[in-house]
């Protein structure tokens, strides 16, 4: 299940991609959806299973919580100082460099393995959280596909160098959910893994996918859908 999950995001990012390169209409739509699913992940899932797997495993809840913020700042640090955003363009308009475009789509890559990590670590705690935790990994994966061809686009890169990328990019999952084979980890460390991850995707949603679905239209419709995303993993996570 974790290897076919893994396939799927791969998949997910590709589809990113392709819509990239052929079209955006409507792609703020998806991305506000996306962004409620991964708030209610954060807080209808990751957090109350990270609160009991501390409370089996006689940790203190303050390691996790760190490890929550620590993942927040680490995600919000790297793209300050690798990535770049295309909610700033006009800031950046006089640095568009090819390298700059690869730099970020190796960033994202990197992110991706994690992703895939996440997926194969998250059926370790059991089969409830690893569903979850793939859903959300296939959501914002159609972003990181979205968001690898436009940097490498916007940087002047070509289409060609463009769909090379938008592939490492879009197998990295698989591969880090196959190193999951070949190692476990404790209770404990479970707990400070959740809180990490629970921490990457609370930025993900909130200052990255959230601002970019609101940026260029922002409408009642967007807001009603990222309410929507929200409430759909609150009703799937009491049903489960």
């Amino acid at each position: 299940m974790t290897i076919l999950l893994a396939v799927v995001s791969c998949l997910a990012a590709l589809i990113g991609g392709w819509v990239a390169l052929t079209q955006k209409r409507n792609i703020d739509l998806t991305l506000a959806l996306t962004s409620g699913i991964l708030l209610g992940l954060v807080a209808f899932d990751l957090l109350p299973e990270l609160f009991e797997l501390a409370d089996l495993a006689a940790v203190n809840t303050a390691f996790p919580m760190i490890a929550f913020v620590v993942g927040f700042l680490l995600l919000h640090s790297l793209e300050k100082f690798i990535l770049v955003h295309h909610s700033h363009e006009q800031r950046y308009a006089l640095h568009r460099h090819p390298h700059v475009g690869v730099a970020s789509s190796f960033a994202l890559a990197g992110h991706s393995f994690l992703d895939g990590m996440a997926i194969g670590l998250a059926f370790q705690i059991n089969s409830s959280v690893g569903a979850a935790v793939a859903i959300a990994v296939i959501g914002h994966r159609f972003a990181d596909g979205f968001n690898t061809v436009n940097l490498m686009l916007y940087h002047k890169n070509s289409r060609l160098k463009a769909i090379k990328l938008l592939m490492v990019v879009a197998v990295a999952p698989l591969l880090g959910a196959l190193s999951t084979l070949f190692y476990s980890l404790s209770q404990s460390a479970l707990t400070i893994y959740l809180g990490f991850f629970a921490g990457l995707l609370l930025y993900i949603a909130a200052s990255d996918i959230l601002p970019q679905a609101h940026s260029k239209n922002p409408s009642r419709l967007t807001t009603a859908l990222t309410l929507a995303g929200v409430i759909l993993m609150l009703l799937i996570t009491r049903l489960a």
